[in-house]
């Protein structure tokens, strides 16, 4: 008769305890200081607020795991993860307090997921925020082989009477943008596809971008977090942010607009990264679902008053004027 245990059953408890002392290591090298690590539960001190407002995010990094996977490269991902959830929380105000991670895989690979939790590591630095505490599920049958899926969630604080809506935005305000560093963590299940259908290796060398094709499409997700915080310290008057993640710039724009303002975008501002001209020339994707799919160049928005454009462009010193807000109906057209 068979004695089974978890261990027989693709699942081990020893794996797993040396991968959570792997990460107590590595998150002893962040200058946060978390209150609770490695019991039933993690917590960060807040500060001095007198009205403060918790706001959560949780995002993934998608099907750009599927790339990582494909050419055994994992130590960016986890710089993604953390961007796709603290650049949505900034977009209220909020500063980031804690990260958490969970990740999914069918069987604990060490080596894989040291990896991973260096790539989180580094986005938290980035950020400023603590990685307090996360998840690691191991599911022999759930996940194939080689297979992971990652998931992050972001705590932040603001005093209620500083959260940032978008309400207060009105005709003649600006619009000031920040680059993207290529794809971020949008639009892979299209890339993937088109690489598929005309037979391109992500280890081939592409000249118009000069590297191959896996290193362009792992560049890591750009964080906004420092940029955020030197307009907040400068005392900008920021009335709407937007993070230019999937739907483009127009469907995450236009969250932020109040009724009665529509947002007029310069399409000849926005930098002309060379990963987007090689992917829609590559599958003849037309201009229309290259707006509705990528960030095009553009990661984060701004919408401020017009006389705080200088200060604002001398500060970031990448930053653009990418278009304006005037009377109309609640749209965002490119032109």
């Amino acid at each position: 008769m068979v004695e089974w245990t978890y261990e027989k059953a693709g699942v081990s408890i020893q794996r797993a305890d040396a991968f959570v002392e792997y990460i107590k290591q590595r998150v002893g090298s962040l200058p946060f200081k978390t209150l609770l690590f490695g019991g039933f539960a993690s917590g960060v001190e807040i500060g001095e607020y007198k009205n403060p407002v918790l706001m959560l995010t949780t995002d993934g990094v998608g099907t750009k795991l599927k790339v990582a996977q494909a050419v055994g490269v994992h130590n960016t991902v986890g710089i993604d993860l953390v961007a796709m959830n603290v650049n949505d929380l900034i977009t209220t105000g909020a500063k980031p307090v804690g990260f958490l991670d969970y990740i999914g895989v069918g069987r604990i690979d060490l080596e894989v997921l040291k990896q991973v939790i260096d790539g989180i590591i580094e986005g938290c630095s980035r950020a400023g925020v603590p990685l307090v505490g996360g998840e690691t599920a191991e599911m022999p049958d759930f996940y194939p082989e080689g297979v992971y899926d990652l998931v992050g969630f972001c705590v932040g604080v603001c005093e209620r009477e500083e959260l940032i809506t978008g309400e207060k935005i009105k005709p003649g305000d600006i619009i000031v943008g920040l680059p993207s560093s290529g794809f971020h963590s949008n639009g892979y299940s299209l890339v993937r596809k088109v690489l598929e259908h005309k037979g391109v290796s992500y280890n081939q060398f592409v000249e118009d971008l000069g590297k191959k094709v896996w290193e362009a499409l792992l560049e890591p997700t750009r964080i906004y977090t420092n940029d955020m915080e030197k307009l907040k310290g400068l005392g900008v008057e920021i009335k709407g942010m937007a993070h230019i993640t999937g739907g483009g710039i127009r469907g995450n724009l236009i969250r932020i607009l109040p009724e009665g303002c529509r947002a007029v975008i310069y399409e000849k501002s926005l930098p002309q990264k060379p990963v987007f001209a090689w992917i829609q020339n590559l599958g003849n994707i037309p201009k229309e679902e290259m707006f509705k799919t990528f960030n095009m160049g553009v990661g984060f928005m701004f919408v401020v008053p017009s006389t705080q454009k200088d200060v604002i462009l001398k500060e970031l010193v990448d930053a653009f004027v990418c278009g304006h807000i005037e009377e109309g109906e609640k749209d965002v057209v490119i032109s």
